[in-house]
């Protein structure tokens, strides 16, 4: 397991912090020992959570030109036909995946193609989960296509995240498994696929970004 570039200054900052705060406790409440000891657990416990936020673990993923895989940890939170307003204009199926504190928050290419779209839209940080979440909050949309197929992603922020980092723009090749973006400390992925396409995960499944199969062409 590695660590994602866009975890280390955070936890140099946790870090920093983690050690002032021992250094400060130990200090000046050695007499308190029962305030002294809770005090550096939770600053441990914080300091570990963000360890574990930005951790990247090794995978072995498998390719498949058919295949869309999950660009995201999380679990599947909405499977429905929908009205997509910015790309396609028309209606799509939609995959959502919420992503939680505790998951891995790496975004990757769920197929292979040219990025034929992409565009990033300020907005508001409302729960992950709530309705106008994937209108009004911070995200970006990202459409790639091939031969096959052709689908959108969007990355939308949740209460807690206050950054959504891209690494495509329009034109790009990319692979499929690539790493497009990260968001940090909680979120939601929206996947927008043709009408008829074979959905493979069911509505509160886990999943696993670029191990679990979401759905064939």
């Amino acid at each position: 397991m590695k660590l994602h570039r866009e975890g280390y200054k955070y936890i140099l900052i946790a870090s920093l912090l983690w050690a002032i705060i021992f250094y400060v406790s130990t200090e000046f409440l050695m007499d308190w020992p029962w305030l002294m000891w809770p005090i550096q657990f939770v600053c441990f416990l914080l300091w570990f959570w963000v360890i574990w936020f930005f951790r990247l673990p090794n995978r072995n993923f498998v390719h498949g030109e058919n295949t869309i895989y999950a660009p995201a940890d999380g679990k599947v939170v909405v499977i429905e036909e929908t009205f997509e307003p910015e790309y396609f204009k028309d209606k799509r199926l939609q995959v959502s995946i919420f992503m939680s504190p505790l998951n891995v928050h790496v975004n990757r290419n769920p197929i292979s193609g040219v990025i034929n779209y992409m565009k990033y839209h300020p907005g508001k940080y409302l729960v992950a989960w709530h309705p106008k979440s994937s209108t009004e909050n911070e995200r970006t949309t990202i459409v790639i296509g091939n031969d096959k197929m052709e689908i959108l992603m969007r990355q939308i922020a949740g209460a807690l995240a206050r950054r959504i980092c891209f690494y495509v723009k329009k034109g790009d090749q990319v692979k499929q498994h690539e790493e497009f973006g990260f968001i940090r400390f909680g979120s939601r992925v929206d996947l927008f696929l043709p009408i008829g396409t074979k959905v493979d995960v069911q509505i509160g499944q886990v999943v696993q970004g670029g191990l679990s199969v979401i759905a064939h062409i």
